[in-house]
């Protein structure tokens, strides 16, 4: 396995798990249990975002294209309704 499958398996995986800790979070009754995962959560986006960025520079990794002003407007629109 060359280093770009590597990198794109692991991004595949912390994306999964990303949504696994939000889940687990949402359920969490205990304050400091969510507390913990949250600050764990936070921890996995950063490490995420910073293999995101080293796979991009490398081109092994292509992001979506950036939302437009209109788009985000949009979707702005639609949460606070």
């Amino acid at each position: 396995m060359q280093d770009r499958d590597l990198v794109n398996d692991v991004l595949e995986g912390v994306k999964s798990s990303l949504a696994d800790y939000a889940r687990a979070i949402a359920e969490a009754g205990n304050p400091q249990l969510r507390q913990t995962l949250t600050q764990i959560r936070n921890e996995c986006e950063m490490f995420q975002y910073q293999l995101s960025q080293a796979a991009i520079k490398k081109g092994w990794y292509t992001p979506a294209q950036p939302a437009s002003d209109q788009e985000i407007a949009q979707v702005r629109t639609a949460f606070q309704s």
